[in-house]
């Protein structure tokens, strides 16, 4: 049986046995420490010295709990040979750091376990910030070097069955909670690796919680929720990280549990409820660049396995002309998001997407075919002091010329900055009632034209409501 004193930084290897040794300790005596010394200077020391005792590859086959304790003997063993002891509390956050070493992703296990932490952004090894409520905070947690973020990409990328190297220097993956991750490294990345995490909130907001949060007026959700149930199509446009996603989720809670649902995603992000639902997730190209599976071919394959509805998580590329399609021929009733600035603007990237298909289609036939597949455009925002909102609820109405024409039913007013730097404004009716109210009525759904009229004072949104 070989010897356990295989450092991480320079190899990982198992041991020839068949069955899997827990590691032993190298019987090095350690330098005494001063009783002065800082407390987390000594936990620094002594994690470095347990990670270069322990053999990494072996601890990982053994498993968490057992792991566990022999990481909490061989605590025991060096803290015998240092001159300061540690209490149990800091002995147990020692063993999870090193487990968190192990089995997750190190220095960020903290971070991944903070519910109110939506963003992780890693710029180098020296550098970790977080988003909180909308607003990015710079963190005081440190990989050890390069090096040390570079196993933790890899730890990632390798649970997936994917690689990252100076061949393939840039990978997008999914965690098993559903976050999504980007790694690049260098050659690409100049000042050495950098990583991304996007992490989601298991508990899916509901309509109420909008409201609450002031990320929309509930004139605007009590039509959303019509229109979703009358089967209109909707395009939901916005920026990175202004809540489309979010968004889609609440709006899928209010399709019925009898119909059958098709997501098709880059990366698994929707949490639908509904007890019929079939999800479906793109491929990259393996290594050979062989195997690829487009958005563009689930979408074809999604419209043979009988969908009531079909959800596009994010539209981006020629998939655009067979969502268009499909919405046009009978599948009423789809949702999708896109990046986009302004409503006008979400239309524009649409048709520049329907050309990336190459059918060399006419401008006008591309906007007709936008015209009549697209009901509702809901433009997302994220403020300036951190909070989403839905920023305007517009309908399309048809074609004049070679226009598009749109009209806004409800939108937000910014009116300024508070002394405690949160947006002021307000939600408020554009006083149009939409032209396919009469389509929800005959669908049984009745909206007051008060709704429509905007109230002495305004709707009000609450200013300095969180993020969703």
């Amino acid at each position: 049986m070989e010897a356990w004193t295989v450092n991480p930084d320079t190899a990982h290897t198992s041991s020839t046995d068949e069955s899997v040794p827990l590691p032993a300790v190298r019987q090095e005596p350690v330098a005494p420490t001063g009783s002065g010394a800082d407390l987390s200077e000594i936990k620094g020391r002594i994690h470095r010295k347990l990670i270069d005792r322990l053999n990494l590859s072996n601890l990982e086959a053994v498993g968490r709990e057992e792991a566990s304790r022999t990481i909490r003997d061989v605590i025991q063993e060096i803290m015998a040979w240092e001159n300061v002891a540690l209490n149990v509390s800091e002995r147990e956050s020692l063993a999870e750091e090193i487990l968190d070493e192990i089995f997750g992703l190190g220095p960020l296990e903290p971070l991944m376990k903070d519910p109110e932490v939506s963003d992780i952004l890693v710029n180098t090894y020296k550098d970790v910030f977080v988003e909180r409520n909308g607003r990015l905070y710079r963190t005081d947690i440190r990989f050890q070097n390069d090096r040390h973020l570079l196993q933790v990409i890899d730890r990632i990328v390798s649970a997936i069955g994917r690689r990252i190297d100076d061949s393939s220097p840039m990978v997008d993956a999914r965690l098993p909670d559903n976050s999504r991750v980007n790694a690049v490294i260098p050659p690409l990345s100049i000042d050495g690796p950098h990583l991304s995490i996007r992490r989601f909130k298991t508990d899916v907001l509901s309509a109420e919680d909008l409201l609450t949060k002031g990320s929309a007026s509930e004139g605007m959700l009590t039509l959303l929720q019509g229109v979703v149930a009358a089967r209109l199509n909707v395009l939901i446009s916005g920026g990175t990280g202004a809540g489309k996603t979010t968004l889609l989720n609440v709006l899928s809670a209010h399709i019925p549990t009898d119909e059958r649902i098709l997501t098709i995603e880059d990366s698994a992000e929707l949490q639908l409820r509904q007890p019929h639902v079939v999800r479906l997730e793109t491929r990259p190209a393996n290594i050979e660049g062989r195997g690829e599976v487009s958005q563009r071919a689930l979408v074809i394959n999604a419209l043979r396995m009988r969908p009531d509805r079909i959800i596009l998580g994010e539209v981006r590329g020629s998939e655009a002309v067979d969502m268009l399609q499909a919405m046009n021929t009978g599948h009423e009733g789809s949702l999708t998001t896109l990046h986009a600035n302004t409503p006008r603007d979400a239309l524009s990237r649409l048709e520049t997407m329907v050309a990336m298909a190459s059918l060399n289609l006419p401008e006008r036939a591309i906007r007709q075919q936008i015209a009549s597949a697209i009901d509702v455009v809901v433009q997302v925002a994220r403020l300036p002091d951190g909070t989403r909102k839905i920023v305007s609820l517009s309908e399309i109405v048809g074609m004049e010329g070679e226009v598009v024409t749109m009209q806004d039913l409800f939108v937000y007013e910014r009116e300024g900055i508070d002394e405690d730097g949160n947006v002021v404004g307000r939600f408020r009716p554009t006083g149009i009632r939409p032209r396919f109210a009469d389509q929800l009525r005959v669908r049984g759904i009745d909206l007051p034209s008060s709704m429509f009229i905007e109230e002495v004072g305004g709707e009000a949104g609450s200013p300095t409501t969180r993020e969703w």
